[in-house]
């Protein structure tokens, strides 16, 4: 049935109503947003806004995270390290070698005690455990030392051929007690070697040394003395003469002469005309008959000659060697001489 016109134009129109009906819904959808979105969207603008600067963020963490990091391996080395295997010749290795290491106090001590290049002479030696040698020596700075001379008798020691009495040295030694170390004997030359009656005359000035000087207790002066007597008993000088003045020296600088010119009771000078004894602690008096026999009686002119160092009258030398022989004898207490015994059983020959 064919259609009119009219009716057509209707039918157009109201499927464009319909249609554009149902496309109102989908662009209303299109343009208004959803509840979600527009959370999500200012979900992002409010994190965007609080976000700090990127350098700022990232430092704290990564500082924290290496420091962990270096936490974890020191713990693992520390106990990899008390977990390690150690030896006991290691342990011991250490420990030995932390015993030798000195404190600073102890070494600052011990360079205190150390003496080197020390003018001196060997008195007396004798022999120390298989290979070494205990020596008495006499020293410029500081008297008589006791040293320990290790090795020295050993057939290649260096100290072996050094340590010889009668012999300048220089020496050096460690230490501070009553025994000390020697480090070093160097011969240093220029004095003959005593022989014959000179080397027993010798060991008579050593011995008198030995009992008559405390250890470390210094004399300069009788140490000069000393070195001025070897020179002349080495050069064939009359030894009567030599070792009179060097008893005198010992007495006077140990503390043990009194004045030779002098009489303890008038105050005055001796007379030489006139005879004395000689009172072993007060001094010179004249002699009047009363004074034990062992007293030694002398003229007033040996006397004056004795302090001035004159020997050259013989009355002199025979009275001076009586009087000094009766002063050592009283100062040592009556122990006799080693030395001088051994010359009067060399003169009984």
């Amino acid at each position: 049935m064919a259609t009119s016109e009219p009716d057509t134009l209707r039918d157009d129109i109201a499927a464009s109503g319909v249609a554009s009906a149902a496309a109102a819904p989908l662009t209303s959808l299109a343009s208004t947003p959803s509840k979600s979105s527009t959370s999500s969207v200012s979900a992002s603008t409010s994190s965007a806004s609080h976000t700090p600067h990127a350098g700022a963020v990232g430092a704290r963490p990564a500082r924290q995270a290496r420091g962990t990091r270096a936490r974890s391996v020191d713990d693992e080395a520390s106990e990899a390290f008390q977990h390690a295997d150690v030896s006991p010749e290691t342990v011991k290795r250490d420990a030995k070698r932390a015993r030798r290491a000195p404190s600073p106090a102890r070494a600052a001590e011990r360079e205190q005690s150390r003496v080197t290049e020390q003018p001196g002479f060997v008195l007396h030696s004798y022999p120390y455990r298989e290979t070494s040698l205990i020596i008495d020596v006499l020293t410029r700075d500081h008297g008589r030392v006791a040293l320990v001379a290790k090795g020295a008798k050993r057939p290649h020691s260096a100290l072996r051929g050094a340590l010889q009495t009668f012999q300048p040295l220089s020496l050096a030694w460690l230490g501070k007690g009553e025994l000390r170390t020697l480090t070093k004997a160097e011969w240093v030359g220029g004095l003959r070697p005593l022989e014959g009656d000179a080397l027993l005359s010798g060991f008579y000035l050593n011995e008198l040394l030995v009992k008559f000087c405390a250890r470390d207790d210094a004399h300069d002066k009788l140490f000069q003395h000393y070195l001025t007597t070897l020179h002349h008993l080495a050069h064939g000088e009359p030894a009567g003469i030599i070792l009179r003045a060097f008893e005198r020296v010992l007495l006077r600088e140990t503390g043990y002469a009194v004045a030779f010119d002098r009489c303890t009771q008038t105050r005055g000078k001796v007379a030489p005309e006139r005879h004395y004894v000689f009172h072993p602690d007060r001094g010179v008096r004249p002699a009047g008959g009363d004074e034990p026999s062992d007293w030694p009686v002398v003229s007033g002119q040996t006397l004056l000659d004795m302090e001035q160092d004159d020997y050259s009258r013989a009355q002199t030398v025979q009275q001076s060697k009586l009087l000094m022989r009766f002063l050592l004898n009283h100062h040592l207490g009556g122990v006799p001489l080693n030395t001088r015994q051994i010359l009067l059983d060399l003169q009984k020959l």
